[in-house]
C-alpha cells in the first residue's frame, strides 16, 4: 500500500544550507527550507538538483523508486544592513588662488551590501556650512568662487555619502584644501617692525630675507636700501650738543662765529625767529629776518674764510622765483650794495663776494653758482663754503662741488657807509623810502657759522656732518664675489648690484642698522628697500614691490647724574680776603648711574625674591655746569668767583662769569668737570658784614636733556671781634672749644677775640658750656692775676703751644689790614704764599691731649670742616694767646 506514497525528497549537492521535508505523503507535497542562516553578502544565488522517492516495496531505501531530477534555483534577497564607508580617511588638495576649478578632487565611498540597491552610493553631501565648495553625485568637489590666499590660507570641510537606500555613511571624511598664492615676485620672510635696543651695536635688519622671482631668468639685480630720517632733527639722530661743542669735538679751528645761536641775553638777535622742536633749528617763513649786531663779525673778511650751515629747502614759491637770502652783508643806509651774500635762486646756490677798490682795481670773480638737486629736495643737507679767493669750493654732505658758473664784476667803490649783516633776509637801506628787509628766505636753517681768516679741512667737515645712525654691513668679506655696493656720505642709503639672486639675498641679510649715540632719540626710523630686476633679453622682466618697514628705537635708560660733597663749612675771614680765596667744592663728586632690571634668580634655590632694579655706574660726557649764587647777586665791589684760565684750557672747556654765578661749558668727561670745579674759588675782601654765602651747582648732558640734582653748598665766615679786658671772662664762657687757632707771622700783640659760634655746633656748645661753668667760676680770680703778669709770660706761652689741643678754644688776632682794594683775576702768587703760611700756622697749633671725650669729638668736627689733620711745628713766631687746656686751669 505504501508504494503509491512519497516518502522523501533528496537534495544533491555539498554543504548546501537547505533541506526538503515531506508534508503529505499521499499528495506528495513537500517544503524546501534553510537549515542555517542565509547571507546574501556570502552568496547571492543557489542552484541544485532535487529528487522525490516513493516508499517502495519495503522499508529499505534501496527498494524505493526515485523521480526524475528537478533543478532548483534560489536567489537571496538583500537587506540594507551596511552603511557606506569612504576609501580614504582624509583627502587633501592644493589650489591656486583666483581660479575656478571644475573638479578640485574626488572622494569615493563604498557599501558592503550585496544588492545594487543597497550597495551603490547614490549621493554625496558637504556637511560643513558656509564654505565656497560644492560636490556632485560622483564625489567631485569644486570651488564655487575664486579663493584668496590673503583671505584664507586653508579650508577644512567634512563630506558624507548616502547609498541608494538613503543610509548615510557611518563616519564623515575630512577634506583639506590649501590655497596657494599666485606666484608674485617679491621679497619674502621680512618683518615690518624691527626693534632696536640702544647700545646694542649693529643689528641685522633682514636676517632671513630672500627674493621670489617665480622662476624668472634673472640676469642682474639692483637693490637700494634707504633709511629715511629726514624728519628727525637735522636729517638724522645727530648729537644734540651746541654748535661750539660740536666744533671742538671735531677739532675745528678756533674763532668760529655762530650767527644763529640759541636765544639768550647775550645773543638776543635770534629771539624773534621761529624755532623748531629744537632751539638750534630756526624756521623762516618768508617774513622774518635777523640783524647781526655790529662787532660780532669783522667788517672786512680776509681772502680766506669759511661759511657753514645746515639747510632744508624746498622749491621756491610763486611763478617767478625770487632770491632767497641766507646771509647778506649790505649797506646800512643811503645805498643798496651787497658786499657779500649767500642766497638761493631757482634751486641754485649762489655766493656773492664783491671786493673793494682799494684791494684790486680789476675785473674779478664776484658770483659763484652751484646747481644741485638737493637744494630743493626738502631734506637736510650740510653745506660748507670754503673761500680762498679767487677760488671758492662748496662741500655738501662731505662731497666736493665746483661752481658750474662764475661771473665777474668790478670792485665796489670805497665809501664810509656802515654795513649791516643779516640772516634770513637782506637789509635794503637805500633806494627805498623806508629801510626794510627784502629777499626773504623760505626754509629751515641751523648752525650757520662763519670763520674769518681760515678754511676748514676735509676731515673736520666730514666730522661735522657725520651722522650717528645709519646703515651698515656686518661683514664686507662675507658679501661674496660679484656684489657691488655703495654708501652715500651719511650712510643712510645703500646701493647693491649683482648677477646672482642667491648672492644678493645673502648680502641683504648682512645689512644692519647702527646707532652709536650713547643716548639715542627714541622713535621710528622709516626703512625702504626698492629693487630693479633685469632678465635675459629684456629690459625689465618682473616688478618687485618695495619693502616698507621701520626701525623702532626704544627709549634708552636715562642716567641719573648725582652731585655730592660737603654741603657747608666755615673759614676764617682772613681766607676770604686772601688772594687765593676759599675753594668752594674741594671734594665734589659727579656720579652717573643707570637703573637696570636685575635678571630674576631661582627663588627656590636662593630663598630670596629677585631685586627689581640694580644701580650701575656709567661714564659719559657733560656739556655744562652752572654755579648759581643764591640769596642775591655778587657785589663786584667786594666779592667774586674765580677760576684760573689754565684749568679750563688744559681740559678744553670754556666758561663765562657774572654776578649771578659761574658757567662752565663744553663737551668733556665727568672727571674733567670734577677737576675744574675743584678749583672754583670765592673771594670777599670785605667779609666783615658777611655771615655766609650759599651757592648751587647743576650739571647737564646733551644740552639739558639729562640734568643732575641741584647741589647746594653754604660757606660761613668765622668773624673775629675785638673786646676789652673786662669782657674776657664773659666771652670765654661762650666760646666753643673746638675751634682751631689761626696765627699770622706779622702779629706782634695779643688781643682777645671771640669767634661767632657756628650753628651746627649748638649741641656741642651746650655741653661744653656746662662743663666750663665750673672751671670759669673757679678760675675767675686766677685769670685776673694771670692777666696782670701777661707780658712777662709771653715766652712761656710760646713754649706751651706745643701742648695745646687744636680742638680747644684758641683766641687769635686779626691779620694786618691791607690798604689796597683787591680785584678779581689779579696776580695770586702772593696770596697763595700767605695762605700756605696761614695753613702751616693752623696745622702747627694741634697737639695730643688727654682731654675729655667731648673735646675729642669736637676735634674731629673741627678737622672735618677745615680739612686739616696732624701736627706740624715751624719756626714762625706766634702771637701770645689765651687758651684753655683741659680742666686744670688757664695757661
Amino acid at each position: 500500500p505504501s508504494t503509491g506514497e512519497i516518502c522523501a525528497f533528496k537534495i544533491h549537492g555539498q554543504e548546501l544550507p537547505f533541506e526538503a521535508v515531506v508534508l503529505n505523503k499521499t499528495s506528495g507535497e513537500g517544503r524546501l527550507r534553510a537549515k542555517s542562516p542565509i547571507d546574501c553578502e556570502l552568496q547571492k544565488e543557489y542552484t541544485f538538483i532535487i529528487q522525490a522517492y516513493d516508499c517502495g516495496a519495503g522499508p529499505r531505501e534501496t527498494a524505493w523508486k526515485k523521480s526524475h531530477k528537478a533543478v532548483v534555483h534560489i536567489q537571496v534577497k538583500d537587506v540594507n544592513e551596511f552603511a557606506p564607508t569612504f576609501k580614504e580617511p582624509a583627502y587633501k588638495a592644493v589650489v591656486t588662488e583666483g581660479k575656478i576649478y571644475d573638479s578640485i578632487l574626488q572622494v569615493e565611498a563604498v557599501d558592503e551590501d550585496c544588492s545594487p540597491q543597497y550597495s551603490q552610493i547614490c549621493n554625496y553631501e558637504i556637511v560643513t556650512t558656509d564654505v565656497p565648495f560644492a560636490i556632485d553625485r560622483n564625489g567631485n568637489i569644486r570651488n564655487t568662487e575664486k579663493l584668496s590666499y590673503d583671505k584664507q590660507h586653508q579650508y577644512e570641510i567634512l563630506v558624507t555619502a548616502y547609498d541608494c537606500g538613503q543610509k548615510p555613511a557611518a563616519q564623515d571624511t575630512l577634506v583639506q584644501v590649501d590655497v596657494k598664492p599666485v606666484c608674485k615676485p617679491g621679497w619674502q620672510d621680512w618683518t615690518k617692525r624691527i626693534e632696536y635696543q640702544p647700545g646694542s651695536g649693529s643689528m641685522p635688519l633682514f636676517p632671513s630675507i630672500h627674493l621670489e622671482t617665480c622662476d624668472g631668468a634673472v640676469s642682474s639685480l639692483q637693490v637700494i636700501a634707504e633709511l629715511q630720517t629726514n624728519y628727525i632733527g637735522k636729517g638724522c639722530d645727530r648729537e644734540t650738543y651746541s654748535e661750539k661743542s660740536l666744533q671742538k669735538l671735531c677739532g675745528a679751528s678756533s674763532g668760529i662765529i655762530d650767527l644763529l645761536p640759541s636765544p639768550s641775553a647775550a645773543t638776543n638777535w635770534t629771539t624773534g625767529l621761529l624755532v623748531d622742536s629744537s632751539e638750534m633749528i630756526f624756521k623762516f617763513d618768508g617774513r622774518q629776518g635777523a640783524k647781526i649786531p655790529d662787532g660780532i663779525v669783522p667788517k672786512n673778511l680776509t681772502d680766506q674764510f669759511t661759511i657753514t650751515m645746515w639747510m632744508k629747502h624746498g622749491p621756491s614759491p610763486g611763478v617767478r622765483a625770487e632770491k632767497e637770502t641766507i646771509l647778506c652783508n649790505s649797506d646800512k643806509t643811503e645805498m643798496n650794495r651787497h658786499h657779500y651774500a649767500l642766497y638761493v635762486h631757482n634751486c641754485r646756490l649762489v655766493f656773492l663776494l664783491r671786493k673793494d677798490f682799494d684791494q684790486a682795481d680789476t675785473f674779478r670773480p664776484a658770483e659763484f653758482h652751484w646747481k644741485l638737486d638737493q637744494i630743493c629736495d626738502k631734506e637736510w643737507h650740510y653745506y660748507v663754503i670754503n673761500v680762498e679767493f679767487p677760488v671758492v669750493t662748496l662741500y655738501m654732505d662731505g662731497a666736493t662741488y665746483e661752481p658750474y658758473l662764475v661771473t665777474n664784476d668790478w670792485p665796489i667803490h670805497p665809501s664810509h657807509i656802515a654795513m649791516q649783516l643779516t640772516v634770513g633776509a637782506c637789509w635794503q637801506g637805500g633806494e627805498v623810502t623806508k629801510p626794510r628787509f627784502a629777499q626773504f628766505f623760505h626754509g629751515s636753517l641751523a648752525s650757520l657759522t662763519i670763520r674769518p681768516g681760515k678754511m676748514e679741512s676735509q676731515k673736520v667737515i666730514s666730522c661735522l656732518q657725520a651722522c650717528k645712525e645709519g646703515l651698515d654691513i656686518n661683514s664686507l668679506e662675507s658679501l661674496g664675489q660679484g656684489i657691488k655696493y655703495h654708501f652715500n656720505p651719511s650712510q643712510s642709503t645703500l646701493v647693491m648690484e649683482g648677477d646672482d639672486v642667491g648672492n644678493i639675498n645673502h648680502a641683504l641679510q648682512k645689512v644692519s642698522y647702527i646707532n652709536s649715540r650713547q643716548f639715542p632719540t627714541a622713535g621710528v626710523r622709516r626703512l625702504k628697500v626698492s629693487s630693479k630686476v633685469q632678465c635675459f633679453g629684456e629690459d625689465v622682466c618682473i616688478t618687485i614691490p618695495d619693502i616698507d618697514a621701520y626701525v623702532m628705537v626704544l627709549q634708552a635708560i636715562e642716567p641719573q647724574i648725582t652731585l655730592r660733597g660737603t654741603d657747608s663749612f666755615w673759614k676764617p675771614a682772613a681766607q676770604f680776603e686772601s688772594a687765593r680765596g676759599v675753594i668752594l667744592f674741594p671734594d665734589l663728586k659727579i656720579v652717573s648711574t643707570l637703573a637696570k632690571a636685575e635678571a630674576p634668580g631661582d627663588v627656590k634655590t636662593t630663598g630670596t625674591a629677585p631685586k627689581s632694579a640694580v644701580l650701575e655706574e656709567m661714564l659719559h660726557n657733560l656739556d655744562f655746569c652752572d654755579i648759581l649764587v643764591l640769596g642775591g647777586d655778587l657785589d663786584p665791589r667786594q666779592e667774586c668767583l674765580e677760576l684760573n684760565h689754565s684749568e679750563l684750557h688744559q681740559r678744553h672747556l670754556d666758561a663765562t662769569n657774572s654776578t649771578a654765578g659761574y658757567s662752565i661749558y663744553g663737551v668733556g668727561s665727568m672727571s674733567r668737570y670734577e677737576q675744574v670745579l675743584h678749583h672754583i674759588r670765592y673771594r670777599n675782601w670785605h667779609p666783615a658784614s658777611l655771615e655766609s654765602r650759599r651757592f648751587q651747582i647743576k650739571c647737564s648732558e646733551l644740552n639739558g636733556r639729562y640734568t643732575s640734582n641741584e647741589f647746594s653748598m653754604e660757606v660761613s665766615v668765622l668773624h673775629e671781634v675785638r673786646v676789652s679786658d673786662k669782657e674776657h671772662v664773659n666771652h670765654l664762657v661762650v666760646q666753643p672749644p673746638f675751634l682751631q687757632s689761626v696765627h699770622h707771622p706779622e702779629s706782634r700783640s695779643s688781643i682777645q677775640h671771640s669767634p661767632v659760634v657756628p650753628s651746627i655746633a649748638t649741641v656741642v656748645i651746650i655741653i661744653s658750656v656746662c662743663m666750663l661753668v665750673f672751671v670759669v667760676a673757679m678760675g675767675v680770680y686766677r685769670v685776673r692775676i694771670t692777666h696782670q703778669h701777661f707780658i712777662q709770660e709771653t715766652e712761656a706761652a710760646k713754649e706751651a703751644e706745643m701742648d695745646w689741643d687744636d680742638s680747644a678754644l684758641t683766641i687769635t688776632v686779626n691779620p694786618m689790614e691791607k690798604h689796597e682794594e683787591p680785584r678779581c683775576g689779579e696776580d695770586e702768587t702772593e696770596g697763595e704764599e700767605d695762605e700756605e703760611e696761614a695753613e702751616e700756622d693752623i696745622s702747627s697749633s694741634s697737639s695730643d691731649s688727654d682731654d675729655s671725650e667731648e673735646e675729642e669729638e669736637e676735634e674731629g668736627v673741627g678737622r672735618g670742616r677745615h680739612g686739616q689733620s696732624g701736627a706740624s711745628h715751624g719756626a714762625v713766631p706766634r702771637s701770645p694767646v689765651w687758651s684753655p687746656v683741659g680742666t686744670s686751669g688757664w695757661t
